[in-house]
């Protein structure tokens, strides 16, 4: 019964693979009306928003969780 299941989940796997990759992405390329897309990121501007603002964040909300363990006088 366990090989039955896993021909079934690989076919289903397979089967939406091949629909995914067979599925035309070229409608993206087609603009829709009232479509005013902005000028593009510069590699600076890229890197600042999705690696430098969430790396940032991340320490910014650390530090303020630790904040109440921290620095306090320590208990004997």
């Amino acid at each position: 019964m366990d090989k039955r299941n896993a021909l079934r989940a690989g076919a289903v796997t397979a089967t939406v693979t091949l629909m995914m990759l067979l599925s035309s992405p070229a409608m993206a390329l087609t603009r829709d009306d009232g479509d005013d897309p902005g000028s593009g990121l510069s590699v600076a501007q890229t890197l600042g928003l999705f690696v430098v603002i969430p790396i940032a964040s991340f320490v910014i909300i650390a530090a303020l969780a630790a904040l109440p363990y921290g620095g306090g006088k320590e208990k004997k």
